[in-house]
């Protein structure tokens, strides 16, 4: 009887405890106060009055405060989702590499207590113009103006391979091929000028463009049906740009060149725009252009003219 008494009083002792216990996890929240007057500001790199954009790099500072705010994310609106990362203590720097001049909408939210926020958006206009490496402008345009010529002394100076190699393995033009059929592709001449933070590319043909004809070339003025060969084209000028390869490719420089126009073309006036530079030094340039094919390509040799 004692031993069931004593169980009795141990178990309302733990009781005891148990309340007492919870009676001081009495915690309390306090105010839920949402940040108020968020303000975001931007410094794009290189804007000035004549550079209303930027300079050109892409580079952008983003500042924001707010009363009340703990913490700080930001979504730059250069994706079709969003995409909220950290900012540390409001500052956050960024880089734009869509070419051209873009505005986008920023978009950040100030975090209160409790998880309150605040959020607020605002556009901004920025200016991307890619830079390759140095190497790849000097040996391209020798600094002012370099004319280069398709290499028909070579074998594989044009072919075809899968993308993701470097070398047309799947069929390759013998030395001098197309002398025969098709000698304009051998004297076209392709003249990459470099004028300050500018570039163009200006094509000659004297006998004729090589290409196909209709709707697989995008040259003006060819005609509308006919084999691939040389077809009366005067030439012409239009800038180019650089911009960075959509993936990191082993083995390329990464570096594309876009044409500005339909006028242009290298070596082969084909529907393409974009010519990737595999490699160059002062007297070989190895293009890659993507082929009508998924997965393939078409790969080009130049050399500087004589």
């Amino acid at each position: 009887m004692k031993t069931k008494n004593n169980m009795l009083i141990l178990a309302g002792l733990i009781l005891i405890l148990m309340i007492s216990g919870c009676q001081k996890d009495n915690f309390t929240l306090g105010d839920l106060t949402a940040p108020s007057n968020l303000v975001v500001t931007t410094e794009i790199t290189g804007k000035d009055a004549n550079n209303p954009n930027g300079d050109g790099s892409g580079n952008i500072k983003v500042t924001a405060t707010a009363n009340n705010a703990l913490a700080y994310k930001i979504d730059f609106g250069n994706s079709a989702s969003k995409n909220f990362v950290a900012m540390n203590n409001g500052k956050i720097n960024f880089k734009y590499t869509t070419l051209g001049t873009n505005t986008f909408t920023i978009t950040v939210v100030a975090y209160g207590s409790g998880g309150t926020a605040t959020t607020t958006s605002q556009t901004v206009t920025v200016k991307f113009n890619y830079q390759p490496a140095d190497f790849i402008i000097t040996n391209l345009t020798g600094g002012t103006t370099k004319t280069w010529i398709v290499d028909k002394s070579v074998a594989g100076h044009f072919g075809v391979g899968p993308w993701d190699n470097r070398e047309p393995i799947w069929w390759q033009a013998g030395v001098n091929e197309k002398v025969g059929c098709c000698n304009c592709f051998y004297t076209s001449t392709f003249a990459f000028t470099k004028s300050g933070n500018s570039y163009s590319l200006t094509v000659g043909c004297p006998d004729g463009a090589f290409t196909k004809t209709g709707s697989l070339t995008n040259l003006p003025g060819i005609p509308g049906s006919g084999d691939e060969g040389c077809y009366a084209y005067a030439g012409g000028t239009n800038s180019i740009a650089f911009l960075p390869a959509p993936q990191n490719n082993e083995g390329s420089t990464n570096t594309i060149i876009r044409m500005g126009g339909n006028n242009i073309f290298i070596g082969y006036g084909s529907l393409q725009s974009d010519y990737e530079i595999l490699s160059i030094d002062p007297g070989v340039m190895k293009l890659r252009i993507q082929g009508t094919e998924t997965g393939n390509a078409w790969y080009l040799t130049l050399i500087p003219k004589p």
